[in-house]
């Protein structure tokens, strides 16, 4: 009986500490975040390892024009911390149109939330 109510606490607290809400979800909201400048957001979204890297993800497309993604699907890889994301952002820096293909991102569990931890090696 004794096992079994250890084993019943541990199942309780593995879940209380699993993160809420679809980490794919959270890379979508990154992507969009990053493309429109808001920075709030991506603050929110980005994980404390890449908090550094804030200013330079800010400014990926501060100078770009008519930035747009364009058929973003992302879905979490198995049960693993990497999301994989199809489709592109299309920005234009001056008359050049730049295309940038959506890959894998990284994703970690901080405080019961999924944040964006950077782009996954491949």
């Amino acid at each position: 009986m004794k096992k079994l109510v250890l084993f019943a606490s541990l199942l309780f607290l593995l879940a209380a500490c699993t993160a809420t809400g679809d980490p794919a979800i959270t890379v979508e909201n990154y992507l969009q975040a990053k493309v429109a400048g808001n920075a709030d957001t991506v603050r929110a979204l980005l994980c404390s390892a890449k908090e550094a890297d804030l200013e330079a993800e800010l400014r990926t497309f501060s100078i770009a024009e008519g930035v747009e993604i364009k058929e973003m699907a992302c879905q979490q890889v198995e049960e693993s911390d990497v999301v994989q994301c199809n489709g592109r952002i299309v920005a234009l820096y001056g008359t050049e149109e730049n295309v940038f293909p959506l890959v894998s991102y990284h994703v970690v569990e901080e405080d019961g939330e999924w944040k964006y931890c950077g782009e996954a090696g491949n």
